[in-house]
C-alpha cells in the first residue's frame, strides 16, 4: 500500500513540474509609445508617422499591418541614400520584427509608417486613430498626434 501511496505522489509531482514548466510559454508584450505624425513635405497626399514599438516580452512579435480612417492604405518604410547622394524611401515589404525585451522606433530618417492618400481627417492640431495587427500580439490602437512640418 505504501509502495502504491508513493508511486502516486511521484507521478503527481512530475506532472506538478511538467505542468509549471509549461506555464512559462514565451510570449511578447508589445506596447506603443510617443505615437506622433506629420504631412508629407514632398508629397501631398502623404504623412508620416513615428512611435516606438516596445516589447517588453521574452518572444519576438512581428507588426504586419495597419489601418486608420484618416489613411487611404498604410505601410512601413526605411529612408535609404540613393546612388547620386540623396535620400529616398523604400518600401519594408517583410513583417517588420519587434525583438523579445526590446525596441523599434519609427522616426523621422528612419523607418516610418507611411499614411497613404491620407484625407480630410489628417489635420495638423488633430489626433488620429491608428490600429497596428501584431501576429502574435494582434491589434493595438494607437492615438497619433498630427504635429506641423
Amino acid at each position: 500500500m505504501r509502495k502504491i501511496i508513493a508511486q502516486g505522489l511521484f507521478v503527481s509531482l512530475i506532472v506538478l513540474v511538467v505542468l509549471t514548466g509549461c506555464s512559462s510559454t514565451a510570449a511578447p508584450a508589445i506596447s506603443v509609445e510617443s505615437a506622433w505624425g506629420r504631412p508629407s513635405a514632398t508629397m501631398p497626399t502623404a504623412g508620416g508617422l513615428y512611435m516606438i514599438i516596445k516589447n517588453t516580452g521574452n518572444a519576438p512579435d512581428k507588426l504586419l499591418s495597419g489601418t486608420s480612417t484618416a489613411c487611404g492604405s498604410i505601410e512601413v518604410h526605411k529612408m535609404v541614400m540613393k546612388a547620386d547622394g540623396t535620400m529616398g524611401m523604400n518600401l519594408v515589404d517583410q513583417p517588420l520584427e519587434i525583438p523579445a525585451e526590446g525596441q523599434v522606433e519609427l522616426k523621422v530618417g528612419g523607418l516610418h509608417i507611411m499614411c497613404i492618400m491620407k484625407n480630410d481627417k489628417f489635420v495638423v492640431g488633430d489626433k488620429i486613430d491608428l490600429t497596428l495587427k501584431f501576429e502574435n500580439s494582434g491589434e493595438k490602437s494607437v492615438s497619433v498626434e498630427l504635429r506641423p512640418e
